[in-house]
């Protein structure tokens, strides 16, 4: 019976021996398959982070361009208005030479009229 006994432990401790042994694969393959994942994992996030980074620097990168532009707009919107006054100042200054020279050019042409009057009317005193 001994000998029976110990052919039912040594049976029982291999059956328990090979289930430990599938388990400890199937443990092993587990963590291997999620440290697998956990690399890949990491791999996509350094990935991702890096791909944050650079649209982050292009993105500061386009707001510089945008405040540049912004200020060359402001700029020019400050030089198109002071352009605007002294196209202002032009067009009061020529209305107002145009009012002097249609003035003078009355004043002449009564002149005139009143030359030929006066040559009309008069005889020269060259002709005595």
């Amino acid at each position: 019976m001994e000998e029976g006994l110990k052919n039912r432990i040594i049976l029982i401790l291999g059956i328990l021996t090979a289930i430990f042994f599938i388990s400890t694969l199937n443990s092993c393959m587990d963590a291997r398959r999620w440290k697998k994942d956990r690399d890949s994992e990491k791999s996509t996030r350094f990935d991702l982070e890096a791909r944050a980074q650079k649209f982050e620097s292009e993105k500061a990168a386009f707001e510089d361009r945008i405040r540049k532009l912004d200020k060359s707009a402001d700029s020019i919107k400050a030089e198109l208005e002071k352009t605007r006054e002294t196209l202002l100042q032009y067009q009061a200054a020529n209305k107002n030479l145009t009012e002097e020279l249609e003035k003078v050019t009355k004043l002449k042409e009564a002149l005139e009229e009143n030359l030929k009057e006066a040559l009309v009317g008069k005889p020269s005193k060259r002709s005595k």
